[in-house]
């Protein structure tokens, strides 16, 4: 028969093991769970500096996972060799351990530094294995202030943490299958995407960034749509290849798609461009002309800066979009039209709306489906992927053989802001091509607006001596490129000495390991 201590500590740790046990079944996080635990154990059993040390499967080494009660600092430095301490020798045997007296206990190392204080002189330290099958994991361990020295009460607590380290292995192998599973799900979502990615590829749209690839899933969402689109974005971001992307790519590809450059007509000229006008409408209209909505018929109609159309030619858009019909100059005949409207704003035609210069219903028409191409700052991990298809495209045209952009000049490419954006980095690279005589693009063949594009303003055009500079790191990155960073080598290769080479690295910051194979 149990006496009545034994009854009221085996209630104890009957209540524990269920708050434990809810925690563990619901757990996913192992030490978020293991956390939540050891604050269990301080609060309903007095046990302190509850520790779960792991075996680390790739240093071999047993590593705290969690210690209740420890800073980040002393849980970093509770690293054993197994066999090292009461801990390792734990996790060694796979027999549990009871240390009467912490202070008095020569295999005690504390190596997290957290019993420094003189009260954990009366304390006890109970260790046990953490057992999946027959493999030991790792090991549970508590400080308990046993008053009047150890009791049976310290036997008892040994076998609740033994149960207890049971229920920790089952759940930790639980946990890490379950992760192991949602990690090869994660990874195999991530393929799938990269090829749904390759296969919705847009030709001629170039970008593998997260801002693209938001890009191409919009553009596939509405594709197949007749819905009228609205493309954002600076001036050069490709929103005329959007536009195309969006014809070709769809039912209407076998239809015409037609281009009206809305800023480049005046407002007279404008109207009879989109509309059409009858002979005699106005004085020099000797003919009838058929507009650009009639030439669309079935297919795609690309308005291009639509913020700057006069008020008039708004409402006469207004109504195209609304009723799908309209009228050319100097006819009362209504003429039907099936066409997708595609159009594309630099401007900011919220701001437009409030000033009262657009109007706000023709802004809502054409808003329906809303497509930000992003700035070319905002996609760096592009500039690389556009300035080689610049570079391959331009080598063919100019009949050159150049093969690759040398690494000054691809920091240049990548550190510079690009206000004019691809289609500034377009010019950039033809000009490089067509200046450069080698079989490689380097910084001097850059424009130098690249080259002081981190100046202050204020500051001077590129000086002499920085353009003596950049071409002589140039020149040694190249030379370590080809003698695989040997210093000896590479000044061997430019004519000069290994002292000037190794200043002119120091000066340079230059990091030959970087150019080892």
């Amino acid at each position: 028969m149990y006496d009545d201590l034994e009854i009221s500590s085996k209630l104890k740790d009957l209540a524990t093991l269920y708050e434990i046990t809810k925690e563990l079944a619901s757990a996913t996080d192992l030490s978020d769970c293991l956390q939540k635990i050891m604050q269990i154990l301080s609060t309903m059993k007095s046990m302190e500096n509850g520790t779960v040390t792991i075996i680390n499967p790739i240093t071999g080494k047993l590593e705290i996972e969690v210690a209740h009660g420890l800073s980040e600092e002393s849980r970093l430095r509770g690293k054993y060799t197994i066999g090292e301490g009461i801990t390792g020798r734990v996790v060694a045997t796979g027999d549990p351990i009871i240390v009467p007296q912490i202070a008095k206990e020569p295999l005690f190392l504390n190596k997290t530094g957290a019993r420094a204080d003189a009260l954990d002189r009366q304390r006890s330290f109970l260790c046990v294995p953490i057992k999946h099958r027959e493999t030991v994991i790792g090991a549970l361990s508590i400080d308990r202030f046993y008053e009047g020295g150890l009791t049976e009460q310290a036997n008892i607590d040994l076998q609740f943490l033994t149960v207890l380290s049971g229920l920790i292995a089952e759940s930790a192998v639980r946990i890490q299958k379950v992760n192991r599973e949602k990690e090869t799900l994660y990874t195999e979502n991530l393929k799938l995407k990269r090829e749904l990615s390759e296969k919705n590829r847009i030709n001629d749209i170039i970008g593998n960034s997260s801002r693209m690839q938001d890009v191409y899933e919009m553009i596939h969402r509405v594709v197949d749509s007749s819905a009228t689109v609205l493309l954002r974005g600076e001036s050069g971001t490709g929103k005329t290849l959007v536009a195309k992307a969006l014809h070709y790519n769809g039912k209407r590809k076998e239809k015409p798609f037609v281009v009206v450059n809305c800023s480049a007509l005046p407002e007279t000229l404008l109207e009879s461009e989109l509309f059409g006008h009858e002979k005699g409408a106005f004085t020099g209209a000797t003919d009838r002309k058929i507009g650009r909505f009639e030439q669309a018929e079935g297919g795609t109609l690309f308005l291009d800066e639509i913020g700057e159309i006069s008020n008039s030619v708004q409402v006469k858009l207004l109504h195209v979009v609304q009723e799908r019909n309209f009228q050319r100059l100097g006819s009362t005949n209504l003429i039907n039209c099936d066409v997708r409207l595609v159009a594309a704003t630099n401007r900011d035609l919220e701001k437009a709306v409030s000033d009262h210069k657009f109007r706000e219903d023709l802004y809502y028409r054409l808003n329906v489906f809303p497509v930000y191409m992003p700035p070319l700052r905002e996609r760096r991990t592009d500039i690389l992927l556009l300035a080689e298809f610049f570079l391959e495209k331009f080598s063919k045209e100019n009949n050159k053989n150049i093969k690759r952009i040398s690494t000054s000049a691809i920091d240049l490419l990548v550190q510079y802001h690009w206000p004019g954006n691809v289609r500034e980095l377009q010019n950039c690279m033809e000009r490089a091509v067509l200046i450069c005589d080698e079989d490689t693009i380097k910084s001097i063949h850059l424009p130098p607006s690249l080259q002081i594009s981190d100046a202050k303003e204020g500051e001077h055009p590129l000086s002499l001596s920085l353009a003596v500079e950049n071409f002589e790191r140039e020149l040694i990155i190249e030379g370590l490129k080809k003698n695989n960073g040997n210093q000896t080598k590479t000044a061997q290769y430019l004519n000069t000495s290994l002292r000037i080479i190794n200043y002119k690295i120091h000066q340079y910051k230059i990091d030959p390991k970087l150019y080892r194979i």
